[in-house]
């Protein structure tokens, strides 16, 4: 049952994530509750992974786990700065509070961790993804030879295609604040942009996936020595 929670937990966080990055189509309002409603499951998901805190500071540290580590508390302070520039910025849910300073620096921290946030989203499902992997896999060892193959070619077309679009959308200027502004296109399609969008989240689910699998090879190597 925990399980089961904890994926609808992560799937939640995943759509609602990819729902906020469309800010122009659906206006201030929504953009807010949902945003809410993230940081419910974000927190929800910490609870759930307790056991991930208790855990932080025993057994060895291989390369692999560093890595995992590194993303998760980058992930972390990305939605930490969504929380703190959130509410500072505004205008439906928390607009009771009487905030009126802090508005410049709230603004660049919500670019931050929004564009850094996304992406370490999908660094963070990516070292994850055997799960996915596990299910999709074939009884017969061709099969499974097979799916592999198809798998990381269709992966790596995405990762591609994820790429053009990170240069294309010009993310480097967000997430090194080049850029204070961010450009909203309200005429382009919602079909066409979250089709890009997707493509960015799978590069980085790519990327660390098999830089997850690099970095177990090399342990398993260390470790026959």
């Amino acid at each position: 049952m925990k399980g089961k929670l904890k994926k609808a937990v992560d799937v939640l966080m995943t759509a609602a994530l990819l729902f906020l990055m469309g800010y122009q189509f659906w206006g201030q309002k929504a953009h807010e509750w949902v945003g809410a409603g993230i940081f419910v499951l974000f927190a929800a998901h910490h609870i759930l992974n307790f056991n991930w805190y208790k855990n932080l500071f025993r057994g060895k540290y291989t390369a692999f786990r560093l890595f995992q580590v590194i993303i998760d508390v980058l992930t972390f302070l990305s939605m930490c700065a969504l929380v703190y520039s959130s509410v500072i910025l505004s205008r439906h849910v928390f607009a009771f509070l009487p905030i009126e300073s802090g508005l410049a620096l709230a603004r660049r921290l919500h670019i931050l961790g929004s564009y850094w946030g996304f992406l370490l989203m999908g660094l963070h499902l990516g070292l994850h993804w055997n799960m996915v992997l596990g299910s999709l896999k074939g009884k017969r060892r061709s099969d499974s030879r097979i799916r592999k193959i198809l798998l990381f070619l269709s992966g790596l077309i995405v990762a591609l295609y994820g790429g053009w679009v990170f240069v294309k959308r010009d993310f480097a200027s967000y997430l090194f604040l080049r850029s204070e502004f961010v450009f909203l296109d309200y005429e382009e399609s919602k079909i066409l942009f979250y089709l890009e969008y997707l493509s960015l989240v799978g590069i980085c689910i790519f990327s660390s996936h098999y830089l997850g699998k690099l970095l177990r090879l090399f342990k398993k190597k260390e470790s026959g020595r």
